[in-house]
């Protein structure tokens, strides 16, 4: 990627992570201008008003005075949450429902710093059930149907929630099928835990107890998917942790792309910490995961290789959870068509969709990316419903990977949005030849925005 700017990380702290925390932040500080040099402090724009804008002034009063209405949002991950939080902030007199089964879970992002042993899990677990004490309805309950030309969510009670605005954010979910021998019977054999849950619990399980010698694949997909520098993340965690109990030991990622997010900056990790431990297959080299023996063990790739791997983590190819496919919300792709100048959906009028489900690329499916979307939904209805004028489509997107407890590397970008297409404003990621004092900086940065994404998703 070519950096048009690097803004200072300070900038970020002060400006985008007040914005996430205060509801009614307006913030008029200038989004980076095309063309700023490239600063060695990190890729991260600043995400007040003009980077995200959703909240115009002029509006807020009208804002405030929306009409009472019932908002249902499916899903209680970082875009429900904030969608619900921010909501409620703006037009307080919005009856909202969130639904959500789950109490807490442990987040996608950091997950992978839990698996190494670097967080423990309290630092990564958390949830929407706090959300109960700002006014918001949270319904513990999974929902098992939505109709989205009566605006109605069925939940596995058998209660149907009718709503006069309807947000869904419900993730993701493998895609079986183009993997010989990867099915939902076998998935645990080779844990990705993509979606957390027992199947995290289980991989963290089956890595704590690899010996000197061992052998780890990581099967990557294609894009798109949820957090695409993940695998990569991954592979560096693991190295940093296997290496400090083990002498021999050996990463393979086999990739179903011939790039990846942030490459040369993995790499030139990889080659500085573990050299010679992590292994690289592009698509374009038959890296590309084409079948599984996962009893045996054995990974079998495009070029005829087999792997045999005394942990396998096969991420599998995704697409929107499904009951966002039983509502019509998807088309052909798996995902579901949205506007993104509010992401509303486009097989539905009624229905907003957000997050990883929703077709918004170039953003990445990333938690920084469902909370940017939501703000601007949420924004959107609550103007929609009080006769204000429609908040300017702006978005953003930081995503920090950590390749080892004290040094992380960085991408970011802010989108605009023009004939339903997100496209990219300005974006940049880490300098290549920065050194140890940035790297441990971006660190620290990365737990910061973390800490930001979770309070204005979960509050608390």
């Amino acid at each position: 990627m070519n950096p048009r700017f690097l803004p200072a990380r300070r900038r970020l702290i002060a400006a985008g992570l007040s914005a996430f925390a205060s509801a009614t932040a307006t913030a008029e500080a200038a989004s980076p201008a095309p063309g700023a040099s490239a600063s060695s402090s990190g890729a991260t724009p600043a995400t007040g008003a003009r980077a995200d804008r959703i909240a115009p002034a002029r509006a807020a009063s009208a804002l405030r005075h929306a009409p009472a209405a019932h908002v249902v949002i499916v899903g209680g991950g970082f875009a429900g949450g904030a969608c619900a939080r921010w909501l409620k902030r703006l037009a307080p007199a919005l009856d909202i429902t969130l639904v959500e089964p789950r109490a807490s879970f442990v987040t996608g992002p950091m997950s992978n710093a839990l698996l190494a042993g670097i967080a423990r899990p309290a630092a990564v677990t958390h949830g929407p059930a706090a959300l109960a004490a700002e006014g918001i309805r949270v319904v513990a309950q999974a929902a098992t149907a939505i109709d989205p030309a009566a605006l109605a969510v069925t939940l596995a009670d058998g209660r149907v929630l009718r709503a006069d605005r309807l947000v869904v954010a419900p993730g993701i979910a493998p895609r079986f099928g183009g993997i010989d021998g990867l099915d939902e019977t076998t998935t645990d054999l080779m844990p990705h835990g993509w979606l957390g849950g027992a199947q995290f619990e289980l991989l963290r399980r089956r890595f704590a107890d690899l010996r000197d010698g061992a052998t780890v694949v990581i099967g990557a997909p294609q894009n798109p998917y949820r957090c695409p520098p993940g695998p990569y993340e991954r592979a560096s965690l693991m190295a940093w942790a296997l290496a400090r109990r083990m002498r021999q030991f050996r990463i393979v990622i086999a990739d179903a792309k011939d790039d990846f997010t942030k490459r040369r900056l993995f790499q030139l990790a990889w080659d500085e910490r573990h050299p010679g431990h992590i292994e690289w297959i592009a698509r374009a080299a038959g890296g590309e995961v084409t079948g599984v023996d996962a009893r045996a063990g054995e990974v079998r790739l495009a070029n005829g290789e087999r792997l045999r791997a005394d942990l396998a983590c096969i991420v599998p190819p995704q697409r929107a959870a499904a009951i966002a496919a039983a509502a019509d919300l998807t088309d052909a792709s798996g995902w579901c068509p949205v506007d993104p100048a509010d992401f509303r959906s486009q097989r539905h009028a009624g229905v907003h969709v957000l997050g990883d489900a929703a077709i918004a690329q170039p953003m990445p499916k990333s938690a920084f990316s469902a909370v940017s979307q939501a703000r601007l939904c949420a924004a959107a209805i609550a103007a929609e419903l009080a006769g204000a004028p429609a908040p300017e489509p702006r978005l953003v997107n930081t995503c920090y990977s950590l390749v080892a407890p004290d040094a992380a590397i960085s991408v970011s970008a802010v989108y605009g949005v023009a004939n339903r297409q997100v496209n990219v404003v300005s974006e940049g990621q880490s300098e290549l030849a920065a050194g140890a004092d940035v790297r441990a900086a971006e660190a620290q940065a990365a737990w910061a925005v973390y800490a930001g994404l979770v309070g204005a998703s979960f509050g608390g």
